[in-house]
C-alpha cells in the first residue's frame, strides 16, 4: 500500500491518499490543474513536503533512486537519452516479453528511435517502466497518442500487473478509460484535489 499524507508543493494544495495493492485510482482536471505537479511530487522527482510510506516504510528510508523504481512515474511525453530503444533496456530479454502484448515487432528495440511514431515510443515508454516491476505506477496520460486497439491493449497489461498487485494512479481526459480502469475517481482543479462520483 502506498500512504500519502499532507503532500503539496508550489500549485498542490496538501492532499492525501491511501492506495491499495492492485488498486488504480484515476486523476482527471483541466489542462493546468496540477495532475502532472501531483505524479511528480509522489515521485519526488520536484521538492515538496508531506509524509508518504510504501509498505509502511516511510519514504525517508529509500534512497532517491530506489523509490524512484518502486513508485515509477511516466511522463505524458516521456524523454529518452540514446538514439535506439534498446539502450534504454538494460535487460533485453524483459523487453522482448512485453513487445507482443503491446503489439509492437522484436525489431523495433534495434530501430532509430526518430523515425518511430507517437504511439510506438509511448509504448515503449510503458515497457520501460514495467521491466523495472514497480509497486506502484503513476501514469500521465499513457494512451493518449493510441488507436483503440493498442489503448485495449495497454489497460490490458496495466490490469494484468494490477491482478499481480501493482497500483495504479492514473491521468486520463478520457472519463470512459477512467471508468474502465479506476475504483475510485479524483478531480483536481487549481491544485485541490477532490474525490468524483464514477
Amino acid at each position: 500500500m502506498l500512504t500519502i499524507h499532507q503532500l503539496t508543493r508550489p500549485g498542490l494544495e496538501p492532499f492525501d491518499l491511501d492506495l491499495d495493492d492492485g488498486e488504480c485510482v484515476s486523476l482527471s482536471g483541466p489542462s493546468g490543474a496540477g495532475k502532472t505537479i501531483l505524479l511528480r511530487a509522489v515521485a519526488d522527482l520536484d521538492p515538496n513536503q508531506g509524509t508518504l510510506a510504501l509498505d509502511g516504510m516511510d519514504r525517508e528510508t529509500h534512497p532517491a533512486p530506489q523509490w524512484r523504481r518502486r513508485v515509477c512515474y511516466m511522463a505524458a511525453e516521456p524523454g529518452w537519452w540514446d538514439e535506439t530503444p534498446a539502450a534504454h533496456f538494460p535487460d533485453r530479454a524483459a523487453a522482448m516479453a512485453l513487445l507482443p502484448a503491446l503489439n509492437l515487432p522484436p525489431e523495433i528495440l534495434d530501430g532509430a528511435l526518430a523515425h518511430l511514431s507517437t504511439g510506438e515510443r509511448q509504448r515503449l515508454a510503458l515497457a520501460r517502466m514495467l521491466v523495472l516491476a514497480p509497486r506502484v505506477l503513476l501514469l500521465d496520460e499513457p494512451t493518449s497518442g493510441l488507436d483503440p486497439e493498442a489503448t485495449a491493449r495497454v489497460e490490458d497489461l496495466l490490469k494484468a500487473r494490477q491482478a499481480q498487485g501493482a497500483a495504479i494512479l492514473l491521468v486520463t481526459h478520457n472519463r470512459e478509460q477512467a471508468t474502465r480502469m479506476g475504483r475510485r475517481h479524483l478531480f483536481i482543479e487549481n491544485g485541490k484535489v477532490r474525490e468524483r462520483a464514477s
